[in-house]
């Protein structure tokens, strides 16, 4: 079979084709102790380009040279909300553009996060709120110039727009007080999540049109067991809502693939996903989550994204079984093509370097199409 670019390879596995060989990924990087090992064992500072992955993500980011700026007006515009912090604690504290605060927490690179709208009452407290609007234009040229430079290096490019409506409202206002909200507060709840919908439509339009060849949606709306909460629930508050930013996209890219990040077993709502326009499903964990069965039930309509486990195989297996798990997956799910192979989630500090290793070299030596 000819040999494809990385973005022809990408988009035909997307079509649910056959391309020439499985496109690799990382999926959600390396925590900090990994990437540490990382540049030690490889003197490189960039995995992906290391192990030759298919995809990048772009998304509406601080360009570099406005950092600093840019998180001074981030910590001004927020400081109100966090008044029970020391000065000391706000300032060594991490900041979202959403104005959610994480402190340092106790283990690794975990944190302990403060929600700013988590004692709101009051509709007027959510309109008052100084939402980002991610429309400035040097964030947006910094954007196309990423991708456009991604596309000259025939690379498929993602829009990257994951945690995009569930997480980031429950982040700013807490989650249960959000579920209050949906049941005894509608009015603010509908707001919030009305207000994230419209950001995230403006982002959605402006993917679309710089020619993004996949565009990345999700919420961790599942756990290990089954939903997070009800699908009834889900659909009455999040479906119609996901549909409003899938269909701005489609407005201007019919055939822009649609890929739909939830961790955990998100089984009772993949005929929903699929009904509003996803294609691609991730991360598929194989300790929760049949990837065979999946595949058998939706894979004429789906591709799926992952299915390499970080709670099993990556962290306590040994190099040969890492390799097996490789095998096993493209003969059982990426046999036609529709899979990208990578962890389902970031790799974590109890992952030995030699299963990284094992992980990319066994994609390319199994993934290979005649």
């Amino acid at each position: 079979m000819t040999t494809l670019t990385s973005r022809e390879r990408v988009l035909r596995t997307f079509s649910l084709q056959k391309p020439d060989r499985v496109p690799k990924d990382i999926s959600w990087g390396f925590t900090p102790a990994v990437m540490e090992t990382f540049r030690q064992k490889t003197g490189s500072q960039d995995p992906e380009e290391y192990f030759n992955v298919d995809v990048r993500f772009v998304g509406l980011d601080v360009p570099p040279e406005r950092i600093e700026e840019a998180e001074c007006e981030r910590r001004s515009a927020f400081r109100r909300y966090y008044l029970e912090l020391s000065d000391g604690e706000f300032n060594q504290s991490t900041i979202s553009e959403w104005g959610t605060v994480y402190l340092p927490g106790s283990f690794y690179h975990f944190t302990h996060l403060i929600p700013p709208m988590r004692t709101f009452s009051t509709l007027q407290e959510a309109e008052n709120y100084p939402w980002p609007t991610f429309e400035e234009e040097w964030r947006r040229e910094y954007a196309r110039k990423r991708i456009s430079e991604f596309h000259e290096r025939n690379l498929a490019v993602c829009g990257a727009m994951a945690v995009t409506i569930f997480e980031v409202v429950w982040q700013l206002r807490g989650m249960e007080e959000l579920f209050y909200d949906l049941k005894f507060n509608p009015e603010l709840g509908t707001y919030l999540l009305d207000r994230q919908t419209e950001i995230r439509r403006s982002m959605a339009r402006f993917f679309a049109s710089q020619d993004v060849d996949i565009l990345i949606l999700g919420d961790d709306v599942s756990m290990q067991t089954g939903m997070l909460m009800s699908p009834a629930t889900w659909r009455k508050w999040f479906k119609g809502r996901m549909r409003q930013i899938i269909n701005e996209a489609k407005a201007i890219k019919p055939d822009l693939p649609i890929f739909y990040h939830s961790d955990g077993n998100p089984e009772a709502i993949i005929e929903d996903l699929i009904e509003i326009g996803i294609t691609i499903l991730n991360p598929v964990q194989p300790e929760c989550i049949d990837p065979v069965k999946v595949k058998q039930q939706y894979g004429d309509r789906l591709a799926l994204w992952g299915t390499i486990g970080t709670q099993t195989t990556m962290p306590f297996g040994t190099p040969e079984d890492v390799r097996r798990e490789v095998k096993k997956r493209i003969e059982t799910v990426g046999y036609d093509g529709g899979l990208v192979l990578g962890p389902t989630h970031s790799l974590e500090p109890d992952v030995p370097w030699d299963n990284i290793v094992a992980l990319y070299n066994a994609i390319e030596e199994y993934g290979k199409y005649a």
